[in-house]
């Protein structure tokens, strides 16, 4: 699919050097092996077997049957009563007439195999989308760790510098105080935020099947439509979850056909083959010699037409045209869903845009804040408490910053899954060829064979139990434009002996 390429290039030119884990080795690792996919594709191959048995109906069936009776108690004669008698017999019933039954239950289940395929691909997008959500929710987590840890160490050099002013008169036990329950405070943030790190790994664990290393930034969202309205429109086109639910509905016009040919009849060719050996006991005591077996066979023409048969027909038909009202309303449903679905990714995404654009005006306010609090405190015009706000606004619009990134990413991948252009063929996803449904279509369409067991199911996806439990610990540097350690902090504007008005 030509539409496929741009994203998957971006995703390869996005590639970070070798130590990185990047989103692309993320969603290609949740591919092959994550349980929610593993277990679709499983669920597929099961539905791909109703076809064959579909077909089954109106193919030739072989049975035979045999025994051997011995009779206790006789009220006639050895002719009439033999002692004993084996049979076999051999039947051969070729169907060639249902009333359509087995033609639209052909295509019934055909057209489901088609919706299973869309939904696989819905499946795809979904777990792709949670993939890139728990990759950016990691990166955010480490980025707020890395705040508030630096705010700790800020507030921690505040104290001191509090306590210094305080000895030598500059401040009041009230500054002392207010600085020690900043710090307080700021340190119960900090155990919080790394709870919430531990989290949002050990849920990339879930997803991805492995531990997450250094993480790459991810590379831009291409092909992001320019209105509400344009993401809409191809993904009315191109939403694997619609598409599917519209071949659901498709089905049920097949079964209402299958209902209706409960009413007709039915035409088939029956030959059968019998033999019968009565063991010696066929006209014994009569001293006469007769045969003790014997062969048999017919060929005849197999008719039934129902006549009445308690209303179950028209009930069938009614449950089937039921059925498809549903169908029908519930591929309405799927279409207001993706609609909703599209225009409220595309209004988050827009507004995390402004969200970002505005936190990063903020942040450079902040910072330039926090400079002139801190200078105009060390001339008496600012108090401790003032340093402290500007302090925490400068922390509160970095997470804002670092959380509207997130958002802004997650909401354009979600919008290109609504549009249908976040599936694996449109990431060119590495470790192998994608998995193809149509492939065991194919392979199973057509068998006939009683005995074409398949392979054992073994487990594909693997246990994360011996994953260990994920910790707070942050390696990754801050952003430049996060890191507050260019504000001016000098001990000249911090503490009081040094300070310019003592």
């Amino acid at each position: 699919m030509n539409r496929a390429v741009p994203l998957a290039v971006i995703l390869a030119l996005g590639a970070a050097p070798a130590q990185a884990d990047t989103l692309r080795e993320a969603l290609a690792r949740a591919y092959q092996d994550n349980p929610t996919i593993t277990a679709g594709r499983a669920q597929q191959r099961a539905l791909d077997e109703n076809v064959p048995i579909a077909r089954a109906a109106g193919r030739p069936t072989i049975g035979t049957q045999a025994g051997v009776n011995e009779n206790y108690l006789r009220s006639g004669n050895s002719f009439t009563t033999p002692e004993r008698a084996a049979q076999a017999q051999l039947s051969l019933n070729v169907p060639f007439f249902s009333g359509g039954a087995v033609r639209n239950s052909v295509r019934a289940a055909e057209t489901r195999v088609q919706a299973g395929q869309f939904g696989l691909r819905g499946t795809e997008a979904s777990l792709f989308t949670e993939v890139v959500g728990a990759y950016n929710d990691v990166l955010r987590d480490e980025a707020i760790v890395s705040l508030n840890a630096q705010n700790v160490r800020v507030l921690e050099t505040n104290l001191q510098a509090s306590r210094d002013r305080f000895e030598v008169g500059d401040l009041t036990r009230t500054d002392v105080a207010q600085s020690e329950a900043r710090l307080s405070l700021a340190r119960a943030q900090l155990q919080r935020v790394q709870a919430n790190l531990i989290g949002s790994r050990e849920n990339y664990v879930r997803l991805v099947g492995n531990s997450p290393g250094a993480l790459d930034a991810p590379p831009p969202l291409p092909n992001l439509p320019q209105s509400a309205d344009g993401a809409v429109e191809v993904a009315l086109r191109d939403n694997p979850t619609l598409l599917a639910a519209l071949k659901q509905r498709d089905a049920t016009a097949f079964d209402i056909r299958v209902a209706r040919a409960s009413r007709l009849p039915t035409l088939g060719i029956g030959a059968t083959g019998s033999y019968v050996n009565y063991l010696g006991s066929l006209g014994s005591g009569t001293g006469l010699g007769v045969g003790q077996s014997g062969t048999s066979a017919g060929v005849g023409l197999n008719v039934s037409l129902p006549l009445f048969q308690g209303g179950r027909p028209a009930a069938l038909v009614r449950q089937a045209q039921a059925q498809r009202a549903q169908a029908i309303e519930q591929a309405t449903a799927a279409e207001r869903q993706v609609i909703a679905s599209a225009r409220s990714a595309y209004a988050v995404w827009q507004s995390s845009l402004q969200v970002i654009s505005s936190s990063e005006q903020a942040v450079a306010a902040n910072q330039l804040s926090l400079e002139g609090v801190r200078a105009e405190n060390s001339v008496g015009n600012r108090t401790i408490l003032d340093i402290l706000n500007a302090e925490q606004e400068l922390l509160n619009s970095q997470v804002t910053l670092v959380t509207a990134r997130r958002d802004a990413y997650v909401a354009g991948f979600a919008l290109l899954a609504a549009m249908g252009q976040a599936e694996a063929e449109d990431l060119g996803l590495e470790g192998g060829p994608l998995y193809n449904s149509a492939e065991n279509f194919r392979a199973v369409r057509g068998r006939f064979s009683d005995f074409g067991d398949g392979p054992a199911p073994v487990a594909v996806a693997p246990s994360t139990s011996t994953i260990p439990a994920q910790n707070a610990a942050v390696a990754r540097p801050l952003d430049p434009a996060l890191d507050s350690s260019k504000v001016d902090r000098s001990p000249g504007l911090t503490t009081g002996e040094n300070a310019p008005n003592r």
